[in-house]
């Protein structure tokens, strides 16, 4: 299910963006003659007024076709009056960040209805969340890269955990104290699905782990952590939640919008800092960097998806990047069409666009060919979950 919401919310993210900057055109009486999901050949359109709708052959965007918004495009002089470069400041301000915009309300919206529907996680005495014996999600592999032992048992999220060995599981810490005292050992663990008990014989792996004490991680004499040999199963836990008021679900989401547009800055500019190293990792190079930052495509973003909340979220997080790189002020960037109209304002000069079009060449080059890698990583070397 997560997986049909990923997908349905990156195209209606798509429509939703041109169709802001197409409503601020048309709202200030601009005339745009195309509105497009997709790029390259047309495979379905139809016209109503004076603009064409449609769908093409490659759905990795959209586009708006406004008059006057190409610099070099010949408009009739009965029409010139209606075009985006004869409109006032304001006006191209509207009609260019209202797409920017649009992903921030969006994200907005789904920040709040994601914590007012399904809640945030209640805190304990320690001040930490509470988990609960109920799967939310299972790890594919384990540290070592083997694959896990709950995988290969077929546990599932939203499995609950009820007995290790035919002792019963009350909590989370009687579930981690069974499995970790148990490297490399069979054992029975018995999970509850639909109402129904499935006894399912696993072995578990072993993996070495830090020793935490107060929360602390402990380091020896030589600065490094002191780890402990343990048993590892492959799930992590739900967690319980408590529904806020409407007040606080709006403070709340507004706190995740803050922080996811910090993240999104960070990542953005990791992406470009790093890009080489990740373009290295595809020809042989270290790995490792693929840990730490990396494109993701929508074959990822389904890959990834859980539950329907989690996948909210997500999107949520989609919508939050999207906006902060349509910021950047770089032609044919939204944020580069807002510098240019900028520009004529305070100048009062219109700019030698032909001198932008290697910037935007480049930065066009640039998110295809970030596009191109995400698909070639999210195929060939996927998130392991």
């Amino acid at each position: 299910m997560g997986a049909i919401v990923v997908l349905i919310g990156i195209a209606l993210m798509i429509i939703v963006h041109e169709g802001a900057h197409f409503a601020a055109a048309k709202a200030f009486g601009m005339k745009a003659t195309e509105a497009f999901f997709g790029f390259g050949p047309t495979l379905w359109s139809f016209r109503r007024g004076e603009t064409e709708y449609g769908i093409k052959a490659i759905p990795l965007g959209g586009y708006v076709k406004i008059i006057g918004m190409n610099p070099f495009e010949e408009v009739a002089p009965d029409e010139e009056e209606r075009t985006y470069r004869t409109a006032p400041f304001w006006k191209k301000s509207v009609v260019v960040l209202a797409g920017i915009a649009s992903h921030l309300v969006v994200a907005f919206a789904l920040f709040f209805i994601v914590t007012a529907a399904y809640g945030v996680p209640k805190t304990g005495p320690d001040g930490g969340p509470v988990p609960t014996t109920v799967v939310a999600a299972v790890s594919a592999v384990t540290p070592d890269g083997e694959p896990s032992p709950a995988a290969s048992a077929g546990v599932r999220p939203g499995d609950r955990i009820v007995e290790v060995d035919g002792t019963p599981i009350e909590s989370w810490g009687d579930f981690t104290e069974a499995i970790a005292g148990r490297p490399g050992a069979e054992v029975e663990v018995v999970i509850e699905r639909d109402g129904t008990r499935i006894p399912l014989r696993v072995t578990l792996a072993t993996i070495q782990r830090p020793v935490i004490v107060d929360g602390e991680v402990v380091t020896g004499d030589d600065g490094e952590p002191v780890t402990e040999t343990v048993g590892f199963f492959g799930v992590s836990p739900e967690l319980e939640t408590e529904r806020p008021g409407v007040v606080a679900a709006v403070g709340i989401a507004a706190r995740d919008m803050r922080v996811a547009v910090e993240q999104s800055v960070v990542g953005l500019w990791q992406l470009v800092a790093n890009f080489g190293k990740v373009v290295g990792a595809i020809f042989g190079g270290n790995d490792e960097i693929l840990d730490e930052v990396r494109p993701i495509s929508p074959i990822g973003l389904v890959r990834i998806a859980g539950p329907v909340e989690s996948s909210l979220l997500l999107l949520a997080l989609v919508n939050v990047f999207v906006a902060v790189l349509n910021v950047v002020p770089l032609y044919p960037l939204d944020g580069g069409h807002f510098a240019v109209a900028l520009y004529e304002k305070v100048t009062g000069r219109e700019p030698d666009v032909r001198k932008l079009m290697p910037v935007a060449v480049i930065v066009f080059g640039f998110i295809v060919m970030l596009g191109l890698i995400g698909i070639y990583l999210d195929i060939f070397k996927p998130i392991q979950l």
